[in-house]
């Protein structure tokens, strides 16, 4: 197994690792393991705003949408 120092760690982020270790009834050492595990082991994000909402819906059986029918192009508005 290997080690890791974090130097330079905030008072503050050690405290709420405390906190959250003793919720957990673990030590400090496994609570970070448990997070740096669960961090590197999520998937890659989507690569755009399509493919996230795709993945959300995916498991639902997608959604239909119902398109309306095009019409002719406006005529620009005249600014003069």
């Amino acid at each position: 197994m290997a080690s890791i120092t974090i130097r330079h760690l905030d008072d503050d982020v050690k405290t709420r690792l405390r906190i959250r270790a003793s919720a957990n009834v673990h030590s400090m050492e496994e609570e970070a393991r448990i997070i740096l595990r669960d961090a590197v082991a999520r998937k890659d994000e989507p690569e755009n705003l399509a493919s996230f909402i795709r993945e959300c819906f995916e498991p639902f059986g997608g959604v239909e949408l119902e398109l309306p029918p095009r019409g002719p192009m406006r005529e620009p508005p005249d600014f003069s």
